[in-house]
């Protein structure tokens, strides 16, 4: 924690952001995992680039949502979990802590095999070496959260840096035709299943984890002791959003442009394991391994940010903790247990998603309505025209999952 003085100092220009570059890289590491991977390979090999555009208002909609995350830690110096633990009742705030935790385990889950995944593809590993050594890298990354938030932000930014350049590279070896590629931006659908993979996409943008966690990286962060001091902050924190989730939406563009110019007319792919094996035998071997290479980074990244989300929630919703190793390990015993049993994998990611889908609107509602309040957020709450996009995006979202809920269930 250190003040405004204290993290600009004498600094001037593009130097006065680097202090508050960081939280919105780790928040913006649930846009990219192993989840959107299935979606948009997905996507991609059964309507080609038709879909691109869902990607863009996708991540329009994320940097809304994460810049109130963002605002609200700011302006209260307090973390989502903990405002809504002091100003609403105590079995609301124990009932959010629950599904919270479930959350967290749901996330955590998809993270996991996600780069236990990417271990059996890159190295040819059997699953269950692979999930073992998916644990011990977890808890190496582990090392550097305990050292603080700054080592912790350099780690996964580097691995979003591998998932960029490896997705990067993907796209010299599939480059898009460049007309269907543009048509894509054009909103438009192509029978049913593109409605539905258009409302896979959307409702799996926001993430409830993301949204608690990122209030809690910014709101002790850089203390500003006025409110002149907490808009530059803010001025500054949404500049690390835009940077960050442009990232993040580039990625899943050019995810969805790959596998659109190599799977589109060939096959349907619906499984990471195929997604893998299609890259080397329609482009060439180094594709294939490029992919699990960004799999693994982003399973890895992702696992480590759920595990920090969870003792941010934790410590908001009940003002306790438990030793970070510890809550490492906990997370880390179903998703072995999983493939022990032998489950399938990508099944085991969809069923994930499913769970997760429970806890957005009980994350977004509460933003929206904390953000919105004046006598909280002081001269950073939201102006109205803010207030009402954001119920527009949270209906979307939420009315989105839902509707992915029933068509899992009994679609």
């Amino acid at each position: 924690m250190q003040s405004y003085e204290q993290a600009v100092g004498a600094t001037k220009g593009w130097r006065q952001m680097l202090p508050f570059i960081g939280p919105a890289f780790i928040a913006a590491v649930a846009y990219i995992d192993p989840g959107n991977y299935a979606t948009n390979i997905q996507a991609g090999s059964q309507f080609g680039y038709l879909l691109l555009w869902v990607v863009v208002i996708s991540n329009l909609m994320a940097i809304l949502i994460q810049t109130l995350s963002a605002k609200i830690g700011i302006a209260t110096a307090h973390n989502l979990p903990e405002i809504i633990r002091d100003r609403w009742p105590g079995k609301v705030t124990f009932f959010y802590w629950v599904q919270g935790e479930i959350m967290i385990m749901a996330t955590d889950l998809a993270e996991f095999i996600g780069a236990a995944l990417g271990f059996h593809l890159v190295f040819g590993l059997p699953m269950i070496p692979a999930a073992i050594l998916t644990a011990l890298c977890a808890l190496l990354i582990l090392m550097f959260q305990v050292r603080g938030y700054r080592p912790l932000e350099l780690v996964i930014a580097l691995m979003v840096f591998v998932v960029v350049l490896a997705f990067s590279f993907e796209i010299l070896f599939a480059l898009p035709e460049f007309r269907p590629f543009v048509q894509g931006f054009v909103p438009r659908f192509q029978g049913t299943e593109s409605v539905m993979l258009a409302a896979g996409i959307l409702g799996a943008t926001v993430m409830p984890h993301a949204i608690y966690m990122h209030s809690g990286l910014t709101c002790r962060r850089v203390i500003g002791k006025n409110a002149e001091e907490r808009k530059k902050i803010f001025r500054f924190e949404l500049v690390d959003i835009l940077i960050a989730m442009i990232i993040a939406g580039l990625i899943n563009a050019i995810m969805l442009a790959v596998a659109g110019s190599t799977f589109f007319g060939r096959e349907i792919i619906d499984d990471l394991t195929l997604a893998f094996h299609g890259f080397s035998n329609y482009i060439a071997p180094a594709a294939g391994i490029l992919f699990g290479i960004g799999l693994l980074s982003a399973g890895l990244s992702s696992s480590s940010v759920g595990t920090l989300a969870g003792d941010i929630m934790m410590q908001g919703f009940i003002h306790k903790r438990i030793p970070v190793f510890l809550r490492r390990i906990c997370s880390m015993l179903p998703p072995l247990i999983l493939i022990i049993s032998g489950a399938n994998p990508t099944k085991a990611l969809v069923m994930s998603q499913v769970v997760l889908s429970f806890g957005i609107a009980l994350a977004i509602i509460p933003l929206i309505i904390f953000t919105s309040n004046k006598s909280l957020m002081g001269d950073l709450v939201n102006k109205k025209r803010t207030t009402a996009v954001a119920w527009c995006i949270a209906a979307v979202v939420i009315s989105l999952n839902v509707f992915l809920l029933y068509q899992t269930f009994f679609g």
